[in-house]
């Protein structure tokens, strides 16, 4: 079992273990040490989203790196795909990010990318677990890591982001966005330092980025992936034709269509899989999925002679299972979408401008490209928890469930999970009547809450 790494990297409050000076230092030698084993001088890139506690964090981490005999170099604020990209092509041994994605600001989170530009294995994150606690628990190593927490962090290498942006543009050759008016909203996030001039260069629209001035303090506040009815909102009331909304590092986005309505991953799945079966690129003619996708989304693909299959939730589990199966396409409902060959992780951007060319290649609006998507009612109840015991154990969860399983049956779904980067439990029930639907996840929810509730 890991101890540190969730499903989207080290997560927590800043400056709280892990993300505390002396553990952020030991996580930086750990990284170094194991990155010296292929490498006698191994090359890391650094970058981050716009949280205020990134710049210490990234001094204490550029502290431990140096101190191993790693050489750091700074992409500076800059969305987690782009590392990832950047990471591959440029040569270096390791990218990471320093972002929390869509929690709040005052959490921060550490995420690795290896030399081939994809999340570190399962296996790989454990290795450097081990590594992490031998450090913290060497005394001699701790006290003399108390001197040279931080490090002054190079300089950002400002041609990084014209590369990633050039890296875009080259996705979509030729693309026109037919004078359509385009609301984006970049969460006061990573997306804030790439968008408006990405968007700038493309031209051919009018485009309103909004909730693009970061303060340190309101990322994903009121704004982003994590409240896409606010960018819906802002296309009623500017008439737009679509609206974009991206997480605080820019790994997922989601859309409104021209009416304001709220798309989310499971539509973009179903469209960029039809356009890509049309195409001949759909390998296997298979879509690779998660266990919170919806039933209407597996049954609208079907219809098409398209199958989904399921993968844990994460988007690093969604790749795992596409690299297995050797499917082209994978993502999840919350908007991490994976188009394979194109990146080796969740890129909202790239989605965004992928999205964009289907739509013009169509002719279509983006509501007349997934009106025939019936999502099942499905609602998601998360639960803060104290601590992650298994629920099977947990006799009067464990009722509630096999309840609800038994009524639903074919009917429904009921998937019950703990959050990979939060202290939460998750009760999600998927049913054709709402009121079962509701009464299940109340009960579930309210079962987790008396028993572990924080």
């Amino acid at each position: 079992m890991k101890k540190l790494f969730g499903t989207d990297g080290i997560r927590s409050i800043a400056g709280q273990y892990p993300l505390d000076p002396a553990t952020v230092h030991a996580i930086g030698l750990a990284l170094a040490h194991t990155l010296s084993a292929a490498s006698p001088s191994p090359r890391v890139l650094l970058g981050m989203d716009t949280r205020e506690s990134g710049p210490a964090i990234a001094s204490q981490l550029t502290a431990g790196l140096i101190a191993g005999g790693a050489q750091v170099e700074s992409a500076g604020v800059i969305t987690t795909p782009a590392i990832a990209h950047l990471t591959h092509t440029h040569g270096f041994s390791a990218g990471i990010v320093i972002s929390a994605s869509h929690n709040p600001w005052q959490d921060n989170g550490i995420k690795v990318f290896g030399p081939d530009g994809f999340k570190l294995p399962d296996a790989n994150e454990l290795a450097i677990e081990d590594e992490i606690f031998k450090r913290i628990g060497d005394s001699t190593a701790q006290r003399s890591a108390d001197q040279t927490y931080s490090q002054q962090v190079p300089p950002v290498n400002e041609a990084d982001r014209a590369d990633y942006i050039r890296f875009l543009l080259a996705a979509v050759p030729g693309l026109s966005l037919d004078n359509r008016r385009i609301i984006v909203d970049c969460a006061n996030g990573a997306a804030s330092a790439v968008a408006p001039e990405l968007f700038a260069q493309l031209g051919g629209t009018e485009v309103v980025i909004t909730h693009a001035s970061p303060d340190g303090r309101n990322i994903n506040e009121r704004c982003g992936a994590l409240h896409p009815e606010t960018v819906a909102a802002q296309v009623r009331h500017y008439g737009a034709s679509l609206g974009i909304t991206f997480d605080g590092d820019a790994d997922r986005a989601l859309f409104a269509d021209e009416q304001g309505r709220v798309v989310n991953g499971d539509a973009v799945l179903l469209l960029a899989a039809r356009d890509l079966q049309a195409r001949g690129l759909l390998t296997n003619s298979t879509v690779v999925a998660t266990t919170m996708s919806n039933m209407g989304l597996e049954a609208a693909l079907k219809r098409s002679g398209i199958q989904m299959l399921r993968a844990a939730v994460g988007d690093k589990y969604v790749l795992e299972q596409m690299l297995s199966t050797k499917a082209a396409l994978g993502g999840e409902q919350s908007g991490h979408i994976i188009f394979s060959g194109r990146s080796t992780t969740g890129d909202g951007i790239l989605t965004a401008l992928l999205l964009l060319d289907i739509i013009h290649r169509s002719g279509k609006s983006l509501s007349e490209l997934i009106s025939d998507l019936k999502v099942f009612p499905q609602v998601i109840v998360n639960v803060k928890v104290r601590e992650k015991r298994p629920l099977e154990t947990i006799p009067v969860v464990a009722a509630a469930i096999a309840a609800a399983e038994a009524e639903l049956a074919d009917s429904g779904r009921v998937v019950i999970r703990y959050s990979g980067t939060e202290a939460l439990a998750r009760v999600m029930i998927e049913a054709e009547s709402e009121t079962a639907m509701r009464h299940h996840a109340d009960t579930i929810a309210n079962a987790i809450r008396s028993e572990l509730g924080a």
